[in-house]
């Protein structure tokens, strides 16, 4: 299967600017759309930006402009440039990734990271 690991949440100030990352491993015949979510306490999982892999992007109204998402297919790992962050934007980020696991299956399925914690506060 594939595991997806996320790094670079943390605490930044409003207007400040973090950078996540996301590294897929595991069997992985050919990776899709990856992609970034967000959630907060008690709603629901929303799309914040995905790309496909042919580099076209998707940004949600709210972070367009101030967010960027990125790739390296030879590294199965995806990025998420964060610039003039809000308090708006503080949650729990998680990756998503759209993956077929194996040559002989056609089957494709998603996988979603642990999350990571973003806070953005004085």
């Amino acid at each position: 299967q594939v595991q997806l690991v996320e790094s670079g949440g943390g605490l930044v100030q409003p207007g400040g600017s973090l950078r996540l990352s996301c590294a897929a491993s595991g069997s992985i015949f050919a990776m899709y759309t990856m992609g970034w979510y967000r959630q907060a306490p008690g709603k629901a999982r929303e799309l914040v930006a995905d790309i496909d892999s042919d580099g076209t992007t998707n940004y949600a109204a709210s972070v367009k402009g101030r967010f960027t998402i990125a790739r390296d297919n030879a590294k199965n790992t995806v990025y998420l440039q964060m610039n003039s962050l809000k308090p708006e934007d503080a949650d729990v980020y998680y990756c998503h990734a759209k993956a077929r696991p194996w040559r002989d299956s056609f089957a494709r399925y998603d996988y979603w990271g642990q999350g990571t914690q973003v806070t953005v506060s004085s």
